[in-house]
Formats: C-alpha cells, structure tokens, sequence
C-alpha cells in the first residue's frame, strides 16, 4: 500500500510538474466560446493567441473580452493595478493558423459543429504544434474520435467542453476519445479547474466517448416525448403555454418550451438530427417542430419561437396546464438517460451525474430522486413507451433493475 501510495504521489507531482511548464493558449475561433476561453485564461496569466479566419471576427471577440473584464474592473476584481484593457493588449490575435500553434502548450478550437471544418483545424495544428502540445475541441456533443482521427498523435487529444457563458458557468466536461492518454487528460483537468469563474470550477470525466457526453445527453432524450407533445399540441389546438406548463415543477425557472426559445430552436433541431443518426430514430424531430423551425421561430435570438419575445421574456402562466405529460415523467425519462450512461461507461457514479447537472443547469440532478422512485418510474415509462410508439423511453436494464443505487 505505501509503495502504491508513492507511485501516485510521483505521478502527480510529474504531471503538476508538466502544467508548470503550460504557458501558451492558443484559443481558435473568437465567438462566444472561443473569447469567453480567451478571457478567462488570459485572467489566469497564461500567454493568450485569438485566431479566427476574419479579422473582423477577432475584433467581436476582443470586444466581446474587453466588455466582460470591464465588469470585473468596475467591481475591483481584476486585482490591483491591472485594468481591461492592460490584459486585452496581450493577447495576440492572428488569422495564421499553422503560424498560432508553432509554441502552444494546448491547443482549444471553437469553431463552428461541423466534422470537415473541425477536422481541417485539428490537422493543421497537429502538423504545426510543437510534439509536446495538448489538442482539444470545444465541441458540445460530436465524437472526440472522429474529430481527432485525421491527426498523429491522438493521445494527445481531448475534449474540453466549456457552457456558455465561460467565465460564470462553473461545469467543464473533460472527454475521453478512444486513444486520448491518461496524461492528457489530466492536464486538461488541471488547466481548466483553475481558471476563474464565480464558483469553483466542476471538472467531470467523460470517460466513454459517447453522443452529448454528460449534460447534454441527459437532457436530450426529453425531446423524444416532447416532439410527440408538440404535434398532439398542434393538431388538438392545445395551447403552447399550457404545455409549456405542464413541463414544470414548482420553482423551476423555465418550462421546456420556454427554455428551448431560450438556447434557439435552429440549434436544438440541429441536435436532434444529429441524436436521430448517433442514437436513435426516435430522436427524429416531429412536424410541428420541424416548421417552428423552417417558419425563423428560432425563438429569443429571432424575436418569435413558441412564445413572443420582442417585448423581453414572456410573462407565462404556470397554473393553467394542458394534462397531457408531467414533469416528473421528464424526470424519469432523465433518470432513465443516466443509468444508460452508467451501463456504456460514460461515468462510473451516479452521484457524477447529479453533481455535473447542478453545475450546468443550476438545477437538482435526478438521480438521486430516482433511487427512491425508480419502479414506479420505470412503469411510467414503460406505459409512455408503448402509447406514443418510441421504443427508444423504454426502461433500461439498469433503471428497472435498481442496480444503479450501488454506483452512486
């Protein structure tokens, strides 16, 4: 036991002694991710490159940094003497990718979902960064592996999965593809578990490179019943707001609906498509979905989406629900997600999963409840599975069984 006790205390005093020499971040693609990644490694000290392949898009991203540690200088947070713009100015922006990485330590693209362009990225960079440089992709949901495959060396390559907005979301999933080394992935770990945020950073393993990782596969297949409600709202004439009502519990701060106008429909179909391919069918968006979409009802971004938000958020009403779903069979659906997580070895603790939903979500997780209600829940889904045709809400082994109460 000593001698195991001393093998991992020198393994992590190598690895903290490799995050001592990390001094180069090169962040690319200067959207919202990409200059909230910039702003919060550039607090941390870090020697700083924004690249994009517009200048223009760099200058939004610059302001886009300079606005948000603005706010922190007007509250004295930045630390004596330094200003905005002081730690603005160092960052280098260039539109040179194979020239940005030639002395980066990690690497982080955020550039737009699609493989090709992901690809290309991580090529150019894997035969332009020095061999000790640590690759990673932003990415929200797409495969680590097939994102990394076109590079050498893809046990250095690994997920890291910020939510927006970077500097005050405290969760940051770290993604295991198929031949990302342990060493990877703990420096990836350490990196971002140290990069200000107003709470202290939460750092999940994903340990199994699987569609959405962990927060959003939970929330995910909640989409399958609700594209079904959707169409039943559609053609029965049943108010939005009233479905929108029966989505949510008591305290919740947003319904289904309202928080899928929120984020943007153009985006959440976008998922969907992508789950309908990776995982199932069922994930296949519905009519009524389908032409909220094609009709610009992105929701917040557009103005419209199932409710009007030219006027600021929507003042719903809550106690008029339309009976046709409950928010607890949402939650079973969730539960259901996570012992799927649990059976594919994607994490190895359910308590994983609660936490990591609380840190993205700011909500309780479900898991917990499940413990309690998993029979009844697995009924439930069972009867739902069958009503609405979607074999994909059945109960997994590992719910109806009970067995993932021993894996908290």
């Amino acid at each position: 036991m000593p001698q195991t006790k001393s093998l991992y205390t020198q393994e992590l005093s190598d690895m903290r002694e490799k995050m001592s020499t990390v001094k180069n971040i090169v962040v690319i693609g200067a959207g919202l991710m990409g200059a909230g990644i910039a702003q919060v490694s550039i607090q941390s000290g870090y020697s700083v490159t924004l690249v994009d392949i517009k200048q223009e898009y760099i200058d939004k991203g610059i302001k886009s940094i300079l606005k948000g540690l603005g706010r922190l200088e007007q509250k004295g947070k930045l630390g004596e003497g330094v200003t905005a713009q002081s730690l603005v100015d160092k960052i280098r922006q260039t539109t040179e990718l194979a020239d940005a990485v030639k002395d980066a330590d990690i690497v982080i693209e955020a550039v737009i979902e699609n493989l090709k362009i992901k690809q290309s990225v991580f090529k150019t960079c894997d035969e332009n960064a020095p061999s000790h440089c640590i690759l990673a992709t932003n990415t929200s949901s797409m495969s680590i592996t097939n994102i990394t495959e076109v590079t050498k060396h893809p046990e250095r390559c690994v997920g890291v999965h910020f939510f927006n907005p970077v500097p005050l979301m405290s969760l940051v999933e770290v993604i295991k593809g198929d031949k990302t080394s342990e060493e990877t992935m703990n420096i990836a770990k350490e990196w971002v578990a140290n990069l200000p945020c107003r709470v202290p950073r939460y750092v999940p393993f994903v340990l199994k490179d699987r569609p959405g990782f962990i927060a959003n596969r939970m929330i995910a297949p909640g989409f399958v019943l609700m594209n079904w409600a959707f169409d039943e709202a559609a053609s029965k004439g049943i108010s939005y707001e009233a479905l929108n009502a029966d989505t949510m519990k008591p305290g919740s701060p947003m319904g289904f609906l309202e928080l899928g106008d929120y984020v943007g429909h153009d985006t959440y179909l976008h998922i969907n498509e992508y789950y309908a391919k990776t995982l199932s069918p069922d994930f296949t968006p519905g009519l009524a979905y389908k032409k909220l979409v094609a009709d610009g009802k992105y929701g917040r971004k557009s103005g419209q989406g199932f409710f009007d938000w030219t006027q600021g958020r929507p003042k719903l009403n809550a106690d008029v629900k339309a009976g046709i779903l409950s928010a607890e069979l949402l939650d079973a659906i969730e539960a259901n997600e996570g012992c799927r997580l649990l059976e594919e070895g994607v994490v190895e603790h359910w308590e994983v999963i609660d936490n990591t939903m609380k840190a993205g979500f700011n909500r309780p997780g479900v898991m917990q409840d499940a413990v309690e209600h998993y029979e009844k829940w697995s009924q439930m889904l069972e009867d739902i599975a069958a009503k609405i045709g979607k074999e994909y809400l059945k109960p997994c082994e590992m719910l109806s069984s009970g067995k993932f109460r021993d894996l908290k």
